[in-house]
């Protein structure tokens, strides 16, 4: 027997062995002879079986049903043997992918098909409606209309999401956020579907049921939802190299945003555009945040899982609703095509970005999102993205992650929805019509008239008919790329490199950052099971990012880094670059406090003037102070008036504000002082780096509390005095030379 027939089932019986049976062979046959197997169907109910009644009899019946692929072959649904499963069959190994490829299709297919009804990536999400506008460059890099006009307003539908867990899961986990827009132009729906991470964990898009297969939660008890710190998550990614990139990312506080308004967007891919000229360039898009980038911090991101598990969505919601719109400006890095291969990496390679030390980013468009859905369910849930709608001017690469997915979303949508008709579903219609000869199947709404559903056709008079392409309103025409390869299921050697971008980012951060990462990897490998995943970790990928952190997490595992980099040196690759600001959150910090929310704790004898200042002076700058109390009873000022809280102290924790006032009052400020929740809230805000400010009486919570008086805690006074520090401490987001000391708060 050769020896990779590793499943080969074991000799069966001979025929004649099998076909032994007394009743058929006549022995001790009589005339009222009893058929041994159609005896048991006469005597008692037919369906009865007894059983040892030891609570084993259903796991028994199970059985039959279970399959362990230990010591078997990788196969295809038909049996077939596969050689290579981490390789799509291509037109030359950079070229695209081939719709030959039957066993990708059937991988892919399976997948599509595994969850119902909701989304089996993605399925957590928020959307807002709102509009793109297009600045005046645009058109140079485009024909595409939505580009052609900067006075016109194009339509957009945008779906937040995160990726691994289900609909019931929580905002805050860390993890993957998908950006999905939908521009609804005058030639059709442009989808442009990304994530809040410029790169993704694998290079082809054969590994991607693989992929989210080890992050999903565990197949034997459904655990754990949300997250990715689990042994089949960090089983795949130490065993495939490609993907340390976009886990260092997720490792970083990019992985939970504090506002929707405050993350970038990414398209991941090489794409093209495609000028009036029919010249081509690649093209990356990015999504630039005009109120900058910021995050939560770990700790603050569990605590909002328990506190308000809706805290993202809540809070987009909440600001569209009260009139502050979410903006981002549209940006593109562009590479002409004969600069495609002066990169030290493939840009192709879905695992890699541009730094934009290189290739700066041009603006060239604004969104905004200023109008929430009427219905969940009949827009953000059924609203359908798919990466292979695009409009004229606009093409795909052959980055081979891309080349996938421009399969696997149609398929998968048409399971989600019913049919091949979800296009019909009011939030799918593009705003241009839309004919041709499809008809029939479940859920159609069209009602068609005329005889022909064909074409060409004389009986309808010709229609619906071809358009020519043109520079403006023409039909969609394929960039006219040459392709002479063979057919190979490969990978270019170009894909090499898995461990110089990684090394990038780190560098790119600063040292807070790198502390967050540090404390992200021992977290999560603290709830890997097994021991040689967490050494394969930090011992055979850690290293090659950077010594220093595979040894610090190593040493709060027990485990002794190497001193050297394990990965052969073209694994290791090369960075024309040592780092690169723009990697770093840092980099983008709000340039004002507008939508920011402020907590003034106040209880009963509160100085009424305290809370009126520092209200208003919030409200000049576009921020918002809300009144927290004890309870939801009115609080009476000092002066005899009284005021409507907005909250209570643990109905808007700490962790949902950007920043603390004390307001001043000795009433006040004692009732708060002898509850638990009062000193725990000026704590917490403490541990999480934000400002904290402290109006005359109010210093003696924080004394209470033993909150220490350093940079960003605010003594003072005079409410006036308060202004101007508790803005500039805003507007560094969070007080980050308290970051190595917070954690001796116990709260």
């Amino acid at each position: 027997m050769a020896s990779n027939e590793h499943d080969s089932a074991s000799s069966p019986q001979s025929n004649a062995d099998s076909a032994k049976c007394p009743y058929h062979e006549g022995q001790n046959r009589s005339a009222d002879a009893e058929n041994p197997y159609t005896h048991p169907n006469r005597n008692g109910p037919h369906d009865t079986q007894p059983n040892a009644g030891d609570g084993k009899a259903k796991d028994e019946a199970l059985e039959t049903y279970r399959a362990d692929a230990e010591g078997h072959d990788l196969r295809t649904n038909q049996g077939l043997r596969i050689a290579d499963n981490h390789n799509s069959l291509k037109a030359g190994e950079r070229g695209p992918t081939l719709m030959e490829d039957f066993i990708f299709r059937e991988k892919m297919n399976h997948f599509d098909n595994e969850r119902i009804p909701e989304r089996i990536v993605h399925a957590r999400g928020a959307a807002a409606h709102g509009y793109f506008q297009a600045y005046d460059n645009a058109a140079r890099y485009s024909k595409a209309g939505v580009f052609r006009d900067p006075s016109k307003k194009t339509p957009v539908f945008v779906r937040f999401s995160t990726v691994q867990g289900s609909r019931g899961s929580n905002d805050t986990v860390r993890d993957v956020r998908g950006f999905a827009t939908k521009f609804y132009t005058d030639e059709g729906n442009w989808d442009l579907v990304g994530n809040d991470i410029p790169v993704f964990f694998i290079q082809d898009a054969m590994k991607f049921p693989d992929f989210v297969h080890a992050v999903k939660p565990e197949p034997h008890n459904e655990i754990p939802q949300g997250q990715s710190a689990h042994d089949t998550f960090w089983d795949f990614v130490s065993l495939m190299p490609e993907t340390t990139h976009t886990v260092l990312w997720t490792m970083s506080d990019r992985a939970f945003p504090r506002h929707y308004r405050n993350m970038e967007g990414f398209g991941v891919h090489t794409f093209r555009l495609i000028d009036r000229e029919g010249v081509s360039r690649f093209v990356k898009f990015h999504w630039k945040p005009v109120a900058g980038t910021c995050s939560l911090i770990w700790d603050e991101a569990q605590k909002l899982w328990g506190r308000d598990p809706d805290f993202n969505r809540r809070m987009m919601w909440d600001d569209i609703k009260n009139g502050a719109p979410l903006e981002w400006e549209l940006g593109i890095q562009v590479v002409e095509e004969k600069d495609e291969h002066s990169f030290d990496f493939d840009i192709l390679d879905p695992t890699k970005l541009i730094p934009e030390s290189l290739v700066p980013v041009v603006p060239i468009g604004k969104m905004v999102l200023d109008r929430n859905p009427d219905n969940y369910f009949a827009e953000t849930e059924q609203v359908a993205f798919n990466p292979a709608n695009i409009v004229p001017g606009i093409d795909f690469s052959n980055d081979p992650l891309l080349q996938g997915r421009l399969f696997s979303y149609l398929d998968t949508q048409m399971l989600r929805l019913g049919g091949p008709n979800f296009h019909e579903i009011p939030i799918n219609q593009p705003v241009c019509p839309f004919h041709n000869n499809q008809r029939d199947a479940q859920h159609r709404q069209t009602i068609n008239t005329g005889q022909a559903s064909y074409e060409p056709n004389s009986i309808d008079g010709g229609w619906p008919s071809e358009t020519p392409p043109a520079d403006e309103h023409g039909g969609y025409e394929p960039h006219h790329e040459r392709i002479e390869a063979h057919k190979v299921r490969a990978r270019s050697a170009s894909f090499g490199d898995h461990y110089s971008q990684a090394t990038l980012f780190w560098n790119s951060q600063t040292e807070v950052e790198k502390e967050h990462i540090i404390a992200a990897y021992t977290f999560e490998l603290s709830k890997v099971e097994r021991p040689w995943i967490r050494e394969r970790v930090i011992t055979e990928i850690l290293p090659n990012i950077d010594l220093e952190l595979a040894r610090r997490v190593g040493e709060n595992h027990g485990i002794e880094a190497p001193t050297t980099q394990p990965a052969p040196k073209g694994e290791l690759g090369t960075s024309q670059v040592e780092s690169d600001p723009a990697l770093s959150l840092m980099a983008r910090m709000p340039d004002s406090i507008a939508t920011r929310k402020v907590a003034i704790l106040a209880a009963d004898g509160v100085t009424m003037e305290d809370v009126r200042s520092i209200q208003k002076q919030l409200s000049d700058e576009g921020a918002e102070g809300l009144l927290i109390a004890p309870s939801m009873a009115p609080i009476k000022a000092s002066d005899g008036s009284m005021l409507a809280p907005d909250a209570m102290l643990n109905g808007l924790p700490s962790v949902a504000v950007d920043a603390v006032v004390v307001a001043g009052g000795e009433g006040s400020v004692k009732a708060l002082a002898a509850s638990g929740l009062g000193l725990y809230y000026v704590q917490e805000a403490y541990k999480h780096l934000k400002p904290i400010v402290a109006i005359s009486e109010g210093k003696e919570l924080l004394a209470a509390a033993r909150v220490p008086v350093e940079e960003g805690v605010i003594l003072v006074d005079d409410v006036l005095a308060a202004s101007l520090p508790l803005r500039d401490a805003l507007m560094a987001h969070r007080v980050w030379s308290r970051d190595a000391r917070a954690n001796q708060m116990p709260a």
